[in-house]
């Protein structure tokens, strides 16, 4: 495994489309882990290939859910798919604060439907299905996006820099 470079704005891969994946051999097996690898050091909780230079359909997300009132958060689980497609949108919205391994030191809100239903292939080329809800449908949204060539900054109501050094946040130019 490998930690990959992760691609920045405005590099004109984050805008192509991205191809449908045939070839579930050694090489995706490499590159799905090169993946996983880079997104848990940049730190990130998701991450698509075109992020890496890649015009592939794929994506890894990994999540866990906190429960506030518990004070509890459940284990992350790894997600890894190939051509996904969101084929169910819930009608309720919400806007959240988004932010891009690939537009490193601004955040966004973005608005996007709570509920969606996924489908695509796992590592192996086996069809999957996927429910997700709140942050998990809106982390595989966003990563979806980057595989049409969509970055958050464009269907942010507002974009802001966050400063380092002191957490505190001003409004983009």
């Amino acid at each position: 495994m490998a930690v990959r470079e992760i691609v920045t704005h405005p590099d004109p891969v984050l805008r192509k489309k991205a191809r449908k994946i045939t070839d579930f051999g050694s090489e995706l097996q490499s590159l799905i882990d090169d993946m996983v690898e880079t997104m848990r050091v940049a730190p990130g909780v998701g991450l698509a290939a075109p992020q890496i230079g890649i015009p592939l359909q794929l994506i890894v997300v990994e999540y866990g859910e906190k429960d506030e009132e518990k004070e509890t958060e459940e284990a992350p689980k790894l997600y890894t798919i190939i051509n996904p497609e969101i084929i169910r949108f819930s009608s309720d919205q919400e806007v959240g604060t988004e932010g891009c391994l690939s537009i490193p030191g601004f955040v966004g809100d973005v608005e996007r439907p709570l509920a969606i239903t996924l489908k695509g292939l796992n590592r192996r080329g086996q069809p999957l299905r996927l429910k997700a809800n709140g942050w998990l449908a809106r982390i595989f949204q966003h990563e979806v996006d980057h595989l049409n060539g969509v970055l958050f900054i464009d269907r942010a109501e507002k974009v802001w820099k966050v400063e380092e050094q002191t957490g505190q946040v001003s409004p983009a130019d």
